[in-house]
């Protein structure tokens, strides 16, 4: 599993079409451009592709496309998690699970469970797991922070809990997990401004948001990375620095969205409570697009 989710892994998005359902035939693109063009996995239904507001059924038809598409080429993992353990394990036991690779688990939001609550939410969903679990640490959208020694004690006592995707943008808090880690267990970065430099120092890569719009560049970048060949990995951090920053400078997934309607991948729509990029945002997006050599 170690080598399977090493590299550039995208968070991809859940297009919509004007009637707000799925954009089935843009999933498919999505998909096709990003693995042909370098990304190793991609993970299904994260915060990026809007899992808080697509039904169970929405869910496995999107599911259904992506492994469709995908036709075994990468590895595929499933976001399942949330503040309601119990309702975490039913849909892992109700999962059909033919086709994936992985679970990714986001920490428990909105809760805001002590350290001690979070170590117990994901030894419960160890438990019943029948794959591999990717712990995510998002405090901006969590409203609490796992702390470095919670995910370690983890790491070195569910044998499948094999990874995290750490999203705090807190460099300090990347090199204690790099320094204290089991050997085999991986951090992914959840950061894209700081995908590079944590690959430097150990890291396995990136679940990313902007890698589904410029695939060849940052998976490209992150082997550059893993390689440990900082100084052109840098020429393409450097690149796609201020894309970087505009995506997430009002929301995500808009964002990127905006940037995949100027590819004619898909629309720019999103869902409620969610509202699409400001026209100002667009307009600069679309400049980095079309300069974009």
């Amino acid at each position: 599993m170690k080598h399977k989710l090493t590299g550039a892994g995208i968070a991809i998005v859940t297009p919509f079409k004007a009637d707000l359902s799925v954009d089935h035939e843009a999933l498919t693109r999505i998909v096709n451009y990003n693995i042909e063009n370098g990304m190793d996995y991609i993970v299904i239904s994260g915060t990026t592709g809007e899992s808080v507001t697509i039904t169970s059924k929405e869910k496995q038809a999107i599911i259904n496309t992506i492994i469709t598409a995908n036709n075994k080429r990468v590895p595929l993992v499933l976001g399942i998690g949330g503040n309601n353990t119990a309702q975490v394990i039913a849909e892992i036991q109700s999962t059909d699970f033919s086709g994936i690779d992985a679970i990714l688990s986001v920490s428990p939001y909105y809760s805001k469970p002590t350290q001690e609550g979070i170590k117990a939410h994901f030894e419960s969903i160890s438990k019943v797991s029948p794959l591999p679990i990717i712990l995510y640490n998002v405090p901006g959208r969590t409203g609490s922070n796992m702390l470095p020694e919670t995910t370690l004690a983890l790491a070195n006592t569910c044998k499948n809990i094999v990874a995290v995707k750490e999203a705090a943008g807190n460099m300090a808090q990347y090199l204690r997990l790099l320094n204290d880690k089991p050997s085999d267990f991986m951090i992914i970065s959840g950061d894209d401004d700081l995908a590079l430099p944590v690959t430097l120092a150990g890291g396995s890569g990136v679940i990313s948001v902007i890698g589904q719009a410029f695939p060849k560049d940052f998976a490209k970048m992150i082997q550059l990375g893993l390689d440990g060949n900082n100084k052109e990995a840098f020429k393409l951090h450097n690149k796609l620095m201020d894309i970087t920053g505009l995506i997430f400078s009002e929301n995500n997934p808009s964002g990127i969205k905006a940037v995949l309607e100027v590819m004619n991948l898909c629309k720019p729509i999103v869902r409620l409570p969610l509202v699409e990029a400001t026209d100002k945002l667009k307009k600069n997006i679309s400049e980095f697009v079309n300069n974009y050599a």
